[in-house]
């Protein structure tokens, strides 16, 4: 027995180590050696008969406790260890580790007939920048499935029933005893001759042939919270597709895209406005008309407003979409706007303006385009 390693040392854990300490450290070394995964590499299959003896023995509480004593001479005997135990015993670690090389489908078995959650769906709306900020509620046009009315959902023909599956009996899933170099193992598969559903439709219904759901255009109402942004997703619970054997249906995962303002910006809660003014209103100060999602207010600006000056609108933002009474600001930056076309009285009044200062100007031809401000509050009216 003095060639054979410590079964903790094997496994790399303390004796102190717990159970799921120890099934932990051999799912991981299993993994790792496994034969199907390292074909004909003998030093790794030898590692893996080492794993799995050292398994066997320390997740035994029994076995656990006579090799804390006497070490590998508690089977020298063949009780276990040194060759002597039955690699059946850990079918069930196989199963969870290695579903998908003995048939098992991978990981955990379950109840093929338990109740299953439907696919959920996924769609898009897109709204306009006022929308999106103060909230809408809007209709989505989806194809969706829809319990067969034909067959109430059975997917038989009407007057006819599911029969029990013979070869699963109902159970969805069939035992499969398979002989391995590592011994006997027991897998589980889904029935093949019903799906895994544990009923067999000998006539299916027309309507939905045999699927019990038929599917249908529906109108969905969704309401859009304020201050949603674009791209963000409103999920919608028991909105989406049906589930299997009772299960609930499930969720509709709307993303909303929201289309951009011609003179408003918006980041996060605030919101950004660049306002045109003259070079009187800026120079001698003035009560500006400045337009918000609210309406316009009334701003007074000083004299002597230098361009690019920035001022607050508090709460005339985006309503924060957690607590729709909370809004953020909207900011309002002032921009001196040139006139482009002046008359001769006026083309003197600012020469004589600019000779005040020292100043020496030069005329240029100007166009006909429509001043900015007007732009804007064409726009907002």
């Amino acid at each position: 027995m003095a060639d054979k390693r410590d079964y903790y040392e094997v496994l790399g854990v303390g004796k102190s180590a717990t159970d799921a300490d120890i099934k932990k450290a051999y799912r991981k070394l299993a993994k790792q050696y496994h034969p199907d995964m390292n074909p004909g590499d003998e030093s790794a299959e030898h590692k893996f008969k080492e794993a799995t003896e050292a398994y066997e023995v320390l997740s035994d509480s029994s076995k656990r406790s006579k090799y804390d004593q006497f070490g590998h001479a508690a089977f020298s005997n063949g009780g276990g260890g040194a060759g002597g135990f039955d690699f059946s015993d850990v079918g069930d670690i196989f199963g969870d580790i290695f579903g998908d090389f003995f048939g098992g489908g991978g990981g955990r078995r379950r109840n093929a007939n338990a109740p299953t959650k439907g696919a959920s769906l996924k769609t898009s709306v897109t709204l306009n920048f006022k929308e999106a900020v103060f909230g809408v509620e809007k209709e989505i046009d989806m194809v969706i499935s829809e319990t067969c009315e034909e067959c109430s959902g059975t997917g038989a023909k009407k007057g006819t029933t599911p029969e029990t599956c013979p070869h699963c009996k109902g159970s969805g899933q069939v035992r499969y005893n398979q002989q391995t170099m590592f011994g006997n193992i027991t897998s589980v598969k889904t029935c093949n001759n019903c799906s895994g559903t544990g009923k067999v439709i000998k006539e299916k219904c027309s309507s939905c042939r045999g699927t019990g759901y038929i599917r249908k255009r529906k109108k969905i109402a969704v309401d859009i919270p304020a201050g949603i942004d674009n791209g963000q997703s409103i999920r919608l619970s028991g909105k989406g597709e049906p589930g299997t054997n009772g299960g609930p249906r499930g969720d509709l995962l709307v993303t909303v895209y929201v289309k951009p303002h011609e003179f408003l910006e918006r980041q996060g809660v605030d919101i950004y406005f660049t306002l045109p003014i003259s070079f009187a209103q800026a120079a001698l100060g003035a009560e500006l008309e400045v337009p918000t999602l609210d309406g316009n207010v009334k701003y007074e600006i000083k004299e002597g407003t230098q361009t690019h000056t920035r001022f607050r609108l508090k709460g005339k933002g985006v309503p924060h979409i957690r607590n729709a009474k909370i809004r953020g600001d909207q900011y309002v930056t002032v921009v001196v706007d040139v006139p482009k076309k002046l008359n001769d009285k006026q083309k003197e009044l600012l020469k004589e303006f600019s000779t005040t200062f020292g100043e020496q100007v030069k005329e240029f031809k100007d166009g006909k385009k429509k001043k900015w401000y007007d732009k804007v509050m064409d726009a907002f009216d």
